[in-house]
């Protein structure tokens, strides 16, 4: 009976807290554009509002949000992993900083680093999910899974790894940590950076306002989404193929080579304006979030209005 309240009072508990509120806030926000990122990057052309059209006439308002519930199945934890072992290994790379005494940018870089590679190992299979539901009413002709067909996230999850074992669940596993590692560099850096010069000090006071969190959060996304955009791209067509269907790409190089010589270099970077638009968003709520969270979680709630716009 004591557990939670123990749990509360530790910085484990207020950082997974918080990240699972953080992490829910993103995916929630930013769920209808991802679908539509993941769509321009596995179609061969139309535009997104083309796409857009195409998937509200098919499905109506709740295809957008397909698949959701593999992330947010799994968000909780994984963004109090993600944030946890940030600041663990914030720490490891500048044993001097302290609550008083924030870690050097070149710490917050190696450890938002560490983190992305880490987490690879969390995010691979419910990507994957992720993404053979939001391309299952595409049909065989794109080479999709006609198994997962209007089927839900546990249960694509099972077929999966019924037809493909624990090998497949992974099947992206090396180009989704090829992406994270340095966009979750930059995600972190960019975000301590851009708090700072927004409202400086707040680094080491940790009062910055609303405003500074939702604009220094949704330019970190932006800038973690900008570095690794093409291995995104990638990642998606390669996690789209069935190991029983036909398989066009034969591993990340081959996929590079296939995609830029029959769509040229544009292919790399087809929906990053989709993408940019939702990393903003998801990215201002998930920091706005998960500060905020963490504010309440540690009695400090004292918001007065003029410090928080």
């Amino acid at each position: 009976m004591d557990f939670w309240p123990e749990f509360l009072a530790s910085s484990w508990g207020k950082e997974f807290v918080a990240g699972g509120i953080g992490g829910v806030a993103g995916i929630v926000s930013g769920y209808p554009l991802d679908t539509l990122r993941i769509r321009q990057q596995h179609s061969t052309s139309g535009s997104a509002i083309t796409l857009l059209r195409n998937i509200m006439s098919n499905g109506g308002p709740a295809a957008l949000y397909r698949g959701m519930g593999a992330p947010l199945a799994s968000v909780t934890f994984q963004n109090a992993i993600v944030f946890q072992t940030n600041a663990v290994l914030c720490r490891a790379f500048d044993p001097s900083a302290t609550d008083n005494r924030p870690p050097s940018y070149k710490a917050v870089a190696l450890g938002g680093f560490g983190t992305g590679a880490l987490q690879s190992l969390i995010l691979t299979p419910v990507e994957l999910v992720k993404i053979r539901l939001q391309l299952q009413d595409l049909g065989s002709s794109n080479n999709i899974d006609l198994n997962s067909s209007r089927r839900g996230p546990m249960q694509v999850a099972k077929n999966i790894f019924k037809t493909e074992g624990y090998k497949g669940l992974y099947r992206g596993l090396t180009i989704t940590m090829l992406r994270d590692a340095p966009s979750h560099c930059f995600y972190f850096w960019t975000y301590e950076f851009m708090r700072e010069k927004l409202h400086p000090g707040c680094r080491k006071t940790g009062q910055e306002t609303l405003r500074t969190m939702l604009v220094a959060g949704g330019l970190a996304g932006v800038a973690s989404w900008v570095c690794c955009y093409p291995l995104d791209v990638v990642k998606t067509r390669l996690q789209a193929q069935s190991k029983f269907k036909f398989q066009k790409y034969s591993g990340i190089v081959d996929c590079f080579y296939k995609s830029v010589k029959e769509e040229g270099y544009r292919v790399l970077w087809r929906g990053l304006g989709t993408a940019v638009a939702r990393a903003f968003v998801v990215n201002g709520a998930i920091f706005s979030a998960y500060e905020l969270s963490l504010r309440c979680l540690n009695n400090n709630g004292g918001f007065h209005a003029e410090n928080t716009i």
